[in-house]
């Protein structure tokens, strides 16, 4: 585990690193990195999923309109099916891809109701792997990125949607979007919303392909456990997309901030 402790009291989160505290900023951009450094034969044993997708390196700086994983339960058979799709989605009534960079994160607390979510969250649920996830906090005129785990660095699953797009060639792409939530004791600190990380016990409920009523689902966007999470400060590495190796989450030592700043 990284030089890093975590207090959780009182709804309160205090992040200790070299004796330093940090302000609270939320002004960065909601999830739009994360990592999935596993293999994919660790991925399918994890979820228990067929697939007949290539195999892929480990990816620890993910960014919006890639491709990435994506887990979906087979509609007519007892079985979870893993297959790529490109993060950012695509609505079906969309005339073109360039509102995709957009879409990579659907607000849990509306997404039953905006044109663009409301059938995914009742008809084409899904589960996106990682293994860890960025934020950045604003200090003064630089943004610090953080790393956030769920336990010892182990797997776990966003909530997802997905949609089906036919570009102009007839070609269908299939595309992805993140569901966030508020904020938890942990999550709060660094920013005001965090993705929306499933129980594994709840994995079977958000797949199934009958639960066809937006409001008997929405129950499982909630914050996840801050007890069961970890954070820590990383490099600037992860600020470009084109850095995608495992210097990008690996932890730093951050600098004493001016006196006077507190860290509630």
């Amino acid at each position: 585990m990284p030089n890093t402790a975590c207090l959780v009291a009182n709804c309160k989160i205090q992040l200790i690193h070299s004796n330093c505290e940090f302000p609270i900023c939320h002004n960065s951009p909601m999830c739009g990195r994360y990592r999935l450094s596993r293999r994919k034969q660790l991925v399918e044993e994890y979820f228990d999923v067929s697939s007949d997708t290539d195999d892929w390196v480990p990816r620890f700086n993910i960014a919006p309109t890639q491709p990435v994983p994506v887990i979906r339960q087979h509609p007519e058979e007892a079985r979870r099916n893993l297959s790529m799709m490109r993060w950012g989605l695509i609505p079906s009534w969309a005339k073109n891809t360039s509102g995709a960079a957009r879409m990579i994160n659907a607000r849990s607390e509306t997404a039953d109701s905006l044109p663009a979510f409301r059938e995914a969250i009742k008809l084409r649920r899904c589960l996106i792997p990682a293994d860890g996830f960025y934020e950045w906090q604003r200090q003064g005129s630089a943004k610090q990125p953080f790393c956030f785990e769920v336990n010892d660095s182990e797997l776990f699953a966003f909530a997802g949607l997905w949609e089906r797009w036919k570009d102009p060639s007839g070609q269908w792409i299939r595309s992805c979007s993140i569901l966030t939530t508020m904020p938890n004791a942990l999550t709060s600190a660094i920013h005001d919303r965090m993705p929306v990380i499933l129980d594994k016990s709840d994995y079977d409920l958000w797949l199934d392909p009958g639960m066809t009523k937006g409001e008997n689902v929405t129950v499982l966007l909630k914050p996840y456990d801050a007890r069961l999470m970890r954070l820590y400060p990383v490099s600037n590495r992860v600020n470009q997309v084109q850095n995608d190796d495992a210097d990008c989450a690996a932890p730093i030592t951050l600098k004493s901030p001016p006196q006077g700043q507190l860290f509630f």
